[in-house]
Order: C-alpha cells, then structure tokens, then sequence
C-alpha cells in the first residue's frame, strides 16, 4: 500500500490513517472509464437477487406486516423505529388463534390423506358407506375392508375437527365481544 504524503503550508504531513486506497477487485473493462463500473456490492446484491428471487417470490402465508427500512447501498436498517412498529402492529399473542390454525393445519393435513386412501378404495359402494358410516347408521366396526374403515375414520376425523374449530371461533368470538363491551364501558 502506498503512502500519501500531503504538503500543509510547506510542511509534509502524512495522510489519514482513514485514507487508503481500495483496490480493483472486479478489474476494468476496455474503453470504459472506472467510475462507470458497478460497485462490487451491487453486483453481489444482483447475484443474490437472481439466485435467490424465485425463492423469495413464493407466496407465504401470513406474511409478515413490518418491513425493514432499506438504505442507499441495499442494507437493511432494523431501527428503533422498526421495533416500536413491531410491538404495534404484532400486538399479544393469541393462544387461541393459535390453536384454530394448528388445528386447521392438522385439518388440512387429514384432508390430504383421505384424497390418497380415497382412490386406494376399490368398492363401487364407498360413498353410500361412509356417509352411512358419518350418520351413524352402521357401526365402523361393521365395515370389512380396512382400508374403508380408515376412510370413515379420516372422515369423522375431519368432522370432529371442524367442529372444535367452530367451536373454538365462537368461544374467540364471546371473548372479543367482552373486551369491547368493556372497553366501550371504560370510555363512558
């Protein structure tokens, strides 16, 4: 590295400890001046966004409301002013919503296994015996082949879920409507 000597008055000064001079990492390109070339920053950041934009693109479920502030050089800012928002926008955890969406997750995921089983039952009459199975007209216990009796057991599943669920958004539901009637009598 070389040393720059600056002159003050006729006196030699050395330059700043600060002052340095960054080496070309990227090299140059004929016929073009240096101060036109990307920053090598930049072209990392570009790296990054090809490799990594389809990934990012993918829809997400509950996307999260808070965005950090991005400055000039691509960096993100996580400031005070982002926590604060955080705490705002995110509010108290709710044990029963979260609940509700393991259980619709567990719903879902019981869905899913009937569509496989379903195609794996090969009796003509499945349908007139699930849903003769689901009004409790005959007993599972009734049904011979195991794969059928899976599926009836898959589909009571899937009720018994639905319901506590309901249940679950009702007794949500009664809570919400306290706290405001509540509120509402504080601010009277």
């Amino acid at each position: 590295m070389e040393q720059y000597i600056e002159t003050d008055s006729g006196v030699v000064v050395p330059a700043p400890a600060a002052l340095h001079r960054q080496p070309k990492t990227y090299g140059s390109i004929p016929d073009l001046p240096d101060e036109e070339l990307a920053d090598p920053d930049e072209l990392e950041r570009q790296v990054y966004i090809q490799e990594w934009g389809p990934i990012l693109a993918l829809p997400v479920r509950d996307a999260p409301v808070i965005r950090p502030d991005i400055d000039e050089d691509g960096g993100i800012s996580w400031g005070a002013f982002s926590t604060a928002d955080f705490e705002r926008t995110v509010g108290k955890f709710d044990k029963v919503r979260y609940k509700i969406d393991k259980l619709r997750e567990d719903r879902r995921h019981v869905k899913i296994m009937i569509d496989t089983i379903r195609f794996h039952v090969r009796d003509a009459d499945k349908y007139v015996v699930v849903r003769y199975a689901l009004r409790g007209v005959i007993d599972i216990e009734d049904i011979l082949d195991a794969e059928l009796k899976d599926l009836v057991r898959l589909y009571r599943r899937v009720e018994r879920l639905t319901k506590e669920i309901e249940q679950l958004r009702a007794a949500r539901r009664r809570r919400q409507q306290r706290e405001l009637a509540a509120m509402l009598a504080r601010w009277e």
